[in-house]
């Protein structure tokens, strides 16, 4: 038989369970929701100038364009912070290297919002997606136009190359000496296809006056900017200083390399994403920008020809024809020396007769 005092212990011992079961739950229920309010105020809390700044380190240093792409994807502010000015405007020329068959509008936009910004490789890479892909020659020279101004060298030669052909216009439209001028500006920066470019001109008076002597002069700087800047790139710098890379890598035809037309055999340099993006833009529609159009025949370049028989020839074989000068050195290096063969006599699309002309190792060009 239980007694009143164990009755009332048994009740006692009940009830601190009880409490014990309960309280622990409790307090769990009121820290829960202020760990919540207290991780999204300090989010919150943050400057949007500190924001900016961190995003601003993020594209300047972006290997590709998902790097900056998946930050606004991630909420509604830090989309907003992303797509300020001062982020866009120092986006890295990597974010720019975008996939042809990847374009749409979004792209588009937010390639217009960078050269908004004063983003000058988004206001090249732009420019010749719209002059060439697009066929907006207007707005596309313009975009050059506005990156050639801030001394970008690639837009600089881009524009002399327009200059020279005549692209977006007749035969008539071409301006030898305002291609000229453009591509010594580009030159004087350094751009190692201008240098190569300038230097033929001056070699064969082409839209300046006949100076052989500073023409190889510009030719072996040319070649030796591009040596330089093999040898300043990773394992093949390593190759080269330490002896193990392959003799034949500079051996040419006759004489030494660096004082070639065509500089040394050295690796192709790594196409620019523009050049790319026309590649892939125009191989996935057949090959060929239009009907009776032809692509420049060095595949690091892309350019396709705005009108039938802009670009010249190999006056050789005329197999194979080039937007420019420094291009058919190029190829020659990397393919076509191994391929030209000449031909005693051969006609083009309109069976006019070509003349046949041997320069050196390499044919000159001739306008079709």
């Amino acid at each position: 038989m239980r007694t009143r005092r164990g009755a009332c212990s048994d009740v006692g011992v009940a009830k601190r369970k009880k409490d014990l079961h309960i309280q622990p739950m409790n307090k769990r229920q009121k820290k829960c929701p202020e760990k919540t309010v207290l991780g999204n105020d300090l989010f919150e809390s943050l400057p949007d100038d500190l924001v900016i700044s961190i995003f601003s380190k993020l594209s300047s240093t972006a290997t590709s364009p998902s790097d900056l792409v998946n930050v606004m994807t991630t909420c509604k502010r830090l989309n907003k912070l992303a797509l300020h000015p001062l982020v866009l405007s120092k986006a890295s020329p990597k974010i720019f290297s975008i996939k042809a068959k990847n374009w749409c509008d979004s792209a588009h936009r937010l390639f217009k919002l960078c050269a908004d910004a004063g983003n000058v490789e988004a206001c090249y890479t732009l420019g010749m997606i719209r002059f060439y892909c697009l066929q907006n020659r207007g707005s596309g020279a313009s975009l050059m136009a506005k990156a050639a101004i801030s001394s970008h060298a690639r837009a600089l030669y881009s524009l002399s190359v327009i200059q020279f052909n005549g692209s977006g216009g007749t035969k008539n439209d071409k301006d030898l000496r305002a291609g000229v001028a453009l591509c010594a500006r580009a030159a004087f920066l350094g751009h190692i296809d201008a240098l190569r470019e300038l230097g033929h001109c001056l070699q064969d008076g082409y839209g300046v006056k006949q100076n052989i002597a500073e023409g190889r002069r510009f030719l072996i700087q040319a070649n030796a900017r591009e040596l330089a800047a093999v040898l300043s790139t990773g394992a093949t710098a390593h190759h080269w200083k330490t002896g193990k890379i392959n003799p034949q890598l500079l051996r040419m035809a006759s004489g030494s390399p660096l004082l070639s037309d065509f500089g040394c055999n050295v690796p192709a340099p790594e196409p620019h994403p523009a050049s790319r993006f026309m590649a892939e833009w125009f191989a996935a529609r057949g090959g060929s920008p239009g009907p009776g159009l032809r692509l420049c025949s060095h595949a690091g370049c892309g350019r396709p020809e705005t009108r039938k028989h802009e670009f010249r020839r190999c006056s050789v074989c005329g197999a194979v024809n080039y937007c420019s000068r420094a291009c058919q050195a190029l190829d020659w290096k990397f393919r076509h020396k191994v391929e030209c063969a000449p031909v005693e006599q051969w006609l083009d699309e309109e069976g006019e007769d070509a003349a046949d002309g041997v320069d050196g190792e390499v044919g000159v060009m001739e306008d079709s």
